[in-house]
């Protein structure tokens, strides 16, 4: 293991996510849009009880901010070989025929652009057709992908589904390159997301939709991700895996 990249690490899955890879021996890399106490906070937790992380802000609606966060990344503590891309908005509630065309700039950019910069950045650390030593990426998509997410937020459900093709394909790319690309689809998990979108009570309106009768943890997906970096995943890629109690 080495330096891990996990994006919208300051809350939610990717702070549980940070704190799980930093247990399990990775350097943590957490990056942070907003939100820098919340950050600092992560890299708190993880260096006292004798791990290393360290907070980097970056705006990843912007492509020269993220080839700077991979920089510093592979400046700190040795090579880049894991990546999660966990950061995206929900771009709030809203049918089709209302959402506007500013919604869908801001939610393409962070969810479907960013990634795929993200991605390529890694690629360029990791692939051993640029020298790289190999890594591991895992992209966090939802189930909304499948299920469309009618009447709330279909435009969030659209740019998941494009994070399913992205995985399915760039895993068959570099298959050869020593780099596995992977996805978790995230079902109704109990974070900050759903008061963010505007509806605080949404994980207890929807646990009657759940084949298990409840809402997961972020605990619960960060698990499934460091699964998937890890070696005993070392013959898994571009695999979907549904975090999601049956639904």
């Amino acid at each position: 293991m080495s330096t891990l990249v996990v994006t919208g690490g300051s809350r939610g899955i990717g702070a549980a996510t940070c704190v799980a890879a930093a247990q399990a021996g990775w350097d943590v890399v957490v990056d942070y849009a907003r939100g820098e106490a919340a950050a600092a906070d992560v890299v708190r937790r993880i260096t006292d009880a004798g791990g290393h992380a360290v907070a980097v802000r970056a705006d990843l609606r912007d492509p020269d901010e993220i080839d700077e966060l991979f920089v510093k990344a592979a400046a700190w503590r040795g090579p880049v070989t894991g990546l999660v891309n966990n950061a995206a908005v929900t771009g709030g509630f809203s049918r089709v025929d209302e959402v506007t065309p500013q919604t869908l700039d801001d939610v393409l950019a962070v969810n479907v652009k960013a990634p795929f910069l993200c991605a390529g950045a890694a690629v360029r650390l990791m692939s051993t057709r640029h020298g790289g030593a190999g890594g591991a990426i895992v992209n966090v998509s939802s189930r909304a992908a499948v299920l469309g997410s009618p009447g709330e937020w279909v435009h969030y459900a659209a740019t998941k589904g494009a994070i399913d093709t992205m995985t399915v394909g760039l895993a068959r790319e570099v298959a050869t390159e020593g780099v596995r690309v992977n996805a978790v689809a995230v079902g109704l998990v109990d974070t900050e997301m759903h008061a963010a979108a505007g509806d605080p009570g949404r994980p207890d309106r929807m646990r009657p939709s759940i084949p298990m009768m409840r809402s997961g943890s972020a605990d619960e997906v960060a698990a499934a991700i460091l699964w998937l970096l890890s070696e005993q995943a070392s013959y898994t890629t571009g695999t979907l895996l549904a975090v999601s109690g049956g639904r």
